[in-house]
């Protein structure tokens, strides 16, 4: 498995990539200058490269990786003779994220629908930090404080789509098992339980629990996950212990959209997910 699903990975990879943090401030003031060239502020930026302003800010502020759309967008918008796309050649990875993974993390940064089963672990997107640490503190080889620190940060960096993007529909399936491990403790649990519960109030997030016994389960062959792209194309990923995929087979991904949609009917219905989830906080 993954450290902890998600394709979280360390800080440097296996040919000795440095931490891009530095690289990413680089080239976040490399487009705050030319936006203020332009006389531009962040409020009148945002709309004309169709993103955020959080998202401008994080971008600028060197905390969130650009989307290939951000970095075309923003070139044109500014003016900027090449310099934009020239700096964000040098953006070559994403620091607690492996390197496997990154496609798929650009795709779920501007999904318009994003669909997820997991059989495995809580959902990244959907884990605390308390249960992502306890996730990464069970890696085998055991992994240092500095990497931990890493995945968190990568994981908790994921975690603001949900919020961010209200109009990106969100389905997540999770298997009743899942909850009841008790993965880092009781009070680990209460905390994730509280957690999910919060998330599914959004507008823009539907969960769904899939009972322990269960007369027909069309997910049998492992975790789906199933995104929208801007420009309405659908492509699945699949993740194995050290490996991901993205699929891109338009025969592969209707068969992967036909056992979600059997799925939504065979887990239980929203309001019963959320009520068999306060049942469980209630016995924590």
């Amino acid at each position: 498995m993954t450290d902890g699903v998600d394709g979280t990975g360390g800080a440097t990879g296996a040919n000795g990539e440095p931490d891009p943090s530095d690289s990413l401030k680089a080239f976040g003031e490399v487009v705050k200058v030319f936006r203020k060239r332009a006389l531009l502020t962040q409020e009148q930026f945002a709309p004309k490269v169709r993103y955020s302003v959080p998202t401008v800010a994080s971008i600028e502020q060197g905390r969130r990786f650009p989307p290939p759309a951000f970095v075309d967008r923003a070139e044109d918008v500014l003016d900027a003779f090449g310099v934009i796309k020239a700096a964000a050649k040098h953006l070559s990875r994403k620091s607690g994220l492996a390197s496997w993974f990154r496609q798929w993390a650009q795709l779920e940064a501007e999904a318009l629908s994003l669909y997820t089963y997991e059989c495995r672990l809580i959902p990244g997107l959907l884990q605390t930090k308390a249960y992502a640490r306890a996730l990464f503190s069970n890696r085998l080889p055991p992994l240092g404080d500095d990497q931990i620190e890493a995945r968190l940060a990568a994981r908790t960096e994921r975690q603001r789509l949900l919020r961010e993007r209200p109009n990106t529909a969100y389905s997540f399936i999770v298997e009743e098992h899942l909850f009841r491990r008790h993965m880092g403790g009781p009070d680990v649990s209460r905390e994730l339980v509280d957690h999910v519960l919060e998330l599914a109030e959004l507008r823009n997030i539907e969960l769904q629990v899939m009972p322990l016994v269960s007369t027909g389960h069309a997910g049998l062959d492992g975790p789906i996950r199933l995104c929208e792209t801007p420009d309405n194309q659908w492509l699945g990923y699949s993740e194995g212990q050290e490996s991901g995929q993205l699929v891109t087979d338009r025969k592969v991904v209707s068969m992967l959209q036909m056992r979600y949609a059997r799925m939504r009917s065979q887990a239980l219905p929203l309001e019963i997910s959320l009520s068999l989830l306060r049942q469980m906080r209630g016995a924590l």
